[in-house]
């Protein structure tokens, strides 16, 4: 196969997402958001605070009654938080008020209990305060009807605090999409199982499943179809059944006498979108639809295809669920040690990535870089991209790199 029939990486990348939009949404209860992305903007149902508040423990005064200290005044009441004094505070007076508590009407300032001395109703006030100190005024925070959080925001502690206290007992959020995955080969079978001589554990499916469940997808585990096609259409009618928003097959999307997936796909209805990306590992990547599911051939070698679904999947599930951004932006570092010339597919190097006191970045590529070795990418975390034909790259140079773990 000729390098003019390979579509390059970007061009795939852009054909598989064309046309793609956020799911429909849903009204999920706020305890159960973690996570999810915001499907329309939040308005406050309420100002806050929704009185001004006392922001420490001491006494509620006016001012004018404290500015030459020290100054007594009678106390006439408390104001515990939850429990607003009942009354309006007049000259030479004064309220004890504890932190969130309403402050009484006529005062307009807080004296913390450390400055100033209690004896019976009396207490005298030893430093004069600022006027309007250590009070939370109404609608400091927000008032009511304000935009705080907005359409495609991603929800998490921070942001789940301010939708309580808006007072937002559910949020509309857009639907987790569903992603079936499909292993395919006799050689495999599961983990913990006793393997024949001539087959091996299959791996991919349970990379996969973290990998949908970190992009905020539902895993849909289909298991392993032997090399029959039959029994393959079988399993991609159950992901139609399950409704599965992608379904992603493992392996048979090669040019073998057993690599069915083709096959059965094109029985079920599948239009081929592109198939074979000028890009090493993943040569033999596939995408195209059945109706409304998108459908994500990966290769079956270990690494080609969790490198893939780091490409194309985990956009694919950013862009259908609203997000930003899907973790894939180019960073730049500087090289340790050196790569070779490039041919005509796009590279990316497993590699080591090291962070320093300063922000910038430097990568160290593995020696070995063969599609099949998981052990070596367990221990990568950064892609180093070389364009084709990219030039031979030497200690210290920029080189372009893609995150594989969180920076």
């Amino acid at each position: 196969m000729t390098s003019s029939q390979l579509m390059p990486v970007e061009e795939a990348l852009r054909t598989l997402l064309e046309g793609v939009e956020p799911l429909d949404s849903e009204i999920i209860s706020l305890s159960s958001a973690n996570g999810r992305v915001l499907a329309e903007d939040l308005y406050s149902t309420r100002t806050q605070p929704p009185f001004s508040a006392s922001a420490m423990d001491g006494y509620a005064v006016r001012a004018e009654d404290v500015g030459n200290p020290p100054a007594s005044l009678e106390v006439i009441g408390e104001a515990p938080a939850g429990h607003a004094f009942q009354g309006t505070l007049k000259a030479g007076q004064a309220v004890r008020i504890f932190t969130g508590a309403p402050v009484p009407e006529g005062a307009d300032t807080v004296v913390i209990q450390e400055n100033t001395q209690r004896q019976d109703n009396l207490v005298t006030v030893l430093e004069a305060p600022k006027r309007g100190a250590n009070i939370r005024k109404l609608g400091l925070d927000f008032h009511e009807g304000q935009k705080l959080l907005r359409k495609g925001d991603r929800l998490d502690f921070r942001s789940l605090s301010l939708a309580a206290s808006m007072n937002h007992p559910t949020v509309p959020v857009v639907r987790k999409p569903r992603v079936a995955i499909l292993a395919t080969g006799d050689e495999l079978v599961t983990p913990g199982t006793d393997p024949k001589p001539d087959q091996i554990i299959a791996s991919n499916q349970l990379g996969l499943t973290a990998l949908v469940e970190d992009c905020g997808g539902i895993p849909i585990d289909l298991g392993i179809a032997i090399d029959d096609e039959k029994v393959i259409g079988h399993f991609v009618r159950q992901a139609l059944t399950e409704k599965a928003d992608i379904l992603v097959t493992l392996g048979g999307a090669s040019v073998g006498d057993h690599d069915l997936i083709h096959d059965a796909l094109g029985q079920a209805g599948m239009n081929l979108a592109f198939w074979k990306i000028a890009m090493r590992p993943g040569k033999p990547l596939m995408a195209g639809h059945i109706g409304n599911t998108k459908v994500l051939g990966l290769p079956g070698n270990p690494v080609s295809s969790l490198v893939c679904a780091l490409l194309f999947l985990r956009p694919l599930l950013a862009r259908m669920s609203n997000l930003t951004s899907s973790g894939t932006k180019v960073q730049k570092a500087r090289l340790t040690g050196s790569l070779p010339a490039n041919d005509h597919r796009q590279d990316y190097v497993r590699a080591k990535l090291h962070r320093h006191e300063d922000g910038t970045f430097s990568v160290t590529p593995f020696s070995l870089q063969d599609s099949s070795l998981l052990g070596l990418f367990s221990q990568s975390s950064a892609l180093i991209i070389r364009t084709p034909y990219a030039q031979p790259a030497s200690e210290n140079d920029q080189v372009d790199f893609l995150p594989i773990t969180s920076i």
